[in-house]
């Protein structure tokens, strides 16, 4: 029986997806500072995400999966980040690329899925070379930023494709043994997402395991024609990105929780807030509270908002255009700048007791920095290029 046969024995809704998503949050909170000291998700929790199913979400059904969209994926990471921001950031990156796997030739497909359980982590920069070999490419270059490298079998790696008509950026499929790992990930913030260094030394890469970016960005990876769903036929940066924004919702969502929790029961000491008034009783605390909540909704309106309306288009059958795909680039950005916003209000206004390492907001407040720091999340290069658009320039970036 051929592998593209296989079906899912049961698909699980939303709810329960949430549920399973929610027992992961549980598992991995007490574990975040060991998770951070470790630099790495432990395979152990790598583990109770597949038996949970959680990295079937976007799968294709053809390969055992679930076929849900990136709304429901979205919704899945942000719950686990809300458990752990590393944990929820590997979970986004190493469950999306099941998502761009399928937009690869069948014959990738079939060999990534061999192993049912293959997870892939990725670095995107151009920063390989392709040489040209009968069958493919000799690939060689060093990557940076390769969140889950020790989680996966498999590394999208971004580089120069040498094709007839001249080079083009796209990614190679490769196998995680072919290459080596430098362990340089000492951070301040999302530190246990284990971002090391990817290193190819001549990798022979046969050609059916490589796309070029402008193939994804036009929905229009080779793979789109062995799945009929249109989910693969989005566009590559308009929707992929999400993977990266919803960890920082589910952050700035755990801190307002926790900010809440810890107001309704102290009593303040300071004598310039006013000793001995509990601290849910300061305006300046319900006024953050309120500012908190309301950056984080409208970030979480805007993300599904963008979602939804990728996701019509190619319901519709046709292509999202590039005004489409600029603004959802733009709001990416714009979604994490309202939720660092968000943790910021609350972190500033906890005092002292937001400082110790077992507080979860100073590790949120790091972490969501981290994040806000990504080169596709950067607000400034991602909206000067939205704001070259408007005023009729070519946008100088990635879209």
């Amino acid at each position: 029986m051929s592998i593209a046969t296989v079906r899912s024995a049961a698909r699980p809704d939303l709810p329960e997806l949430l549920v399973r998503a929610g027992r992961i949050a549980e598992l991995v909170r007490p574990l975040a500072q060991r998770t951070e000291h470790d630099r790495r998700v432990s395979d152990d929790v790598i583990v109770a995400m597949r038996q949970a199913d959680l990295f079937k979400v976007l799968q294709p059904q053809a390969y055992g999966g679930f076929e849900y969209g990136f709304d429901v994926f979205t919704q899945i990471v942000a719950v686990i980040a809300g458990g752990c921001g590393s944990s929820g950031w590997v979970y986004g990156l190493l469950a999306s690329h099941q998502w761009l796997t399928a937009c690869f030739p069948k014959q990738a497909q079939d060999e990534f899925w061999k192993n049912p359980d293959a997870l892939a982590a990725g670095s995107y920069a151009p920063a390989g070379q392709g040489v040209a070999a009968e069958g493919g490419y000799r690939l060689s270059g060093k990557w940076g930023f390769c969140s889950g490298c020790d989680n996966s079998q498999w590394l999208f790696l971004g580089g120069m494709i040498h094709a007839a008509d001249g080079p083009k950026p796209g990614f190679f499929l490769v196998p995680t043994a072919a290459c080596a790992i430098e362990d340089n990930w000492h951070t301040m913030g999302l530190a246990g997402t284990g971002s090391k260094n990817i290193i190819a030394k001549d990798v022979f890469v046969p050609a059916h395991r490589t796309v070029v970016f402008a193939d994804l960005a036009a929905g229009a990876g080779p793979g789109t024609k062995a799945h009929a769903n249109p989910l693969y036929r989005q566009s590559f940066l308009a929707v992929l990105p999400i993977t990266i924004v919803a960890p920082v919702l589910g952050m700035a969502q755990a801190a307002l929780e926790h900010f809440v929790s810890m107001a309704k029961g102290r009593i303040t000491r300071g004598a310039v807030t006013g000793g001995n008034r509990a601290m849910a009783e300061l305006a300046t605390i319900q006024g953050r509270v309120a500012e908190a909540s309301a950056l984080i909704d409208v970030a979480r309106l805007m993300m599904f908002r963008d979602l939804a309306e990728a996701d019509e288009t190619v319901a519709r059958g046709d292509a999202m255009s590039v005004e489409l795909r600029l603004r959802n680039r733009r709001d990416q950005a714009f979604c994490v700048r309202l939720l660092v916003q968000a943790v910021d209000a609350l972190f500033l206004a906890a005092g002292g007791q937001g400082l110790f390492l077992d507080s979860p907001l100073q590790r949120i407040w790091r972490d969501a920095h981290a994040a806000g720091s990504h080169i596709s999340l950067n607000w400034d290069s991602t909206g000067t290029m939205y704001g070259q658009h408007l005023l009729g320039l070519e946008p100088r970036g990635q879209y």
